[in-house]
């Protein structure tokens, strides 16, 4: 299995910005992640958003800005001569404050040059639609992007490291849902520089084998849950948040929580593109879409965790029928 390559104009660097009026972006204006964040921008990001500094020494941290243009210039060398689109922005959690001489002044009155503002959490993901496969009638985009989130970092010193994560995995076009498996993840990536950060996000994809996991996700066709077991599952999956700490170390994981896994159920019959058949079964593409797609209400810092999170439990099941094996959430 070959994945679809078309070759175009590479924009990278200036472009991403300068240059997106001019190019059809597909689905990259819609949000892959939803929850309390916002749109975003490059150019707000790095002109009119304050950076925040280690306390002791006044040094600024590695921003949002930096850190996207750390994964694009990783991006031109691993991926030269392909399309790569602008980064897809979202932020959480802002952080407002106001210049010394604005300190008395009712905040109704403050002048736009007297706000300070940073955001706590922000996401991007940088689609590459001349990599692309199709599933099921869903066209997939290499995606690559990443989490920062300062609330995970100590701030106190320049010596701490700061976290980051990152991931290269597929965006499907249907839904904007993400595809990261945990071979494209780096759930808890600590660096000191941008240096480090740039080398990181290198290494990932160098490492990373696009054709191997969309052959993954193109099997998740192949294996069906009847309407007995998605109850089965769903069931489980409702037990395993409340289960006693021991218990779960002998159990797959599950990232999702009761509002994901609600959605999940609600989409089962609703959703336009992944429900179940009329007689209730649900193949397990269709499934992994409705957990990706339930995990869009998740937080900034939960929502690459519990997407890659999405895809173990689906290899999980897929195994477990593939080899008519033992699987708990099945049982």
């Amino acid at each position: 299995m070959e994945l679809q390559t078309v070759k175009e104009p590479i924009l990278i660097g200036p472009a991403i910005t300068d240059v997106v009026e001019e190019i059809e972006v597909i689905s990259s204006s819609k949000p892959f992640i939803e929850a309390n964040t916002i749109g975003g921008n490059l150019f707000d990001i790095n002109n009119h958003h304050i950076i925040p500094v280690f306390v002791k020494e006044n040094e600024p941290v590695i921003s949002h800005g930096e850190f996207i243009d750390a994964a694009m210039q990783a991006l031109s060398e691993v991926y030269a001569g392909e399309t790569i689109l602008r980064p897809n922005i979202r932020l959480s959690h802002a952080i407002k404050g106001r210049i010394p001489e604005a300190r008395n002044k009712p905040a109704i009155d403050l002048l736009e040059h007297e706000k300070t503002l940073y955001y706590e959490r922000m996401a991007f993901a940088v689609e590459i639609p001349s990599i692309s496969s199709e599933i099921e009638g869903s066209r997939l985009n290499l995606t690559i992007g990443g989490v920062k989130a300062y609330n995970l970092d100590n701030l106190v010193s320049k010596n701490s490291d700061q976290h980051f994560k990152i991931f290269v995995g597929f965006k499907n076009l249907v839904c904007c849902n993400m595809c990261v498996s945990t071979d494209g993840f780096l759930g808890n990536l600590k660096v000191k520089s941008q240096d480090m950060l740039f080398n990181s996000i290198l290494a990932l994809l160098k490492d990373f084998n696009a054709v191997k996991m969309s052959e993954e996700l193109r099997q998740f066709q192949q294996y069906e849950l009847s309407e007995q077991q998605f109850a089965q599952l769903i069931g489980r999956a409702r037990m395993y948040r409340h289960m006693p700490e021991q218990s779960k170390l002998m159990i797959p994981e599950l990232g999702l929580g009761d509002s994901q896994i609600n959605n999940v159920c609600r989409d089962y019959y609703a959703d336009n593109s992944f429900c179940s058949n009329p007689d209730g079964s649900i193949n397990l593409w269709r499934l992994y879409n409705l957990l990706t797609g339930a995990n869009k209400s998740s937080y900034i810092d939960q929502f690459l965790d519990r997407s890659a999170n999405a895809y173990s439990l689906s290899r999980e099941l897929k195994l477990a029928l593939q080899n008519k094996s033992d699987c708990w959430y099945l049982n």
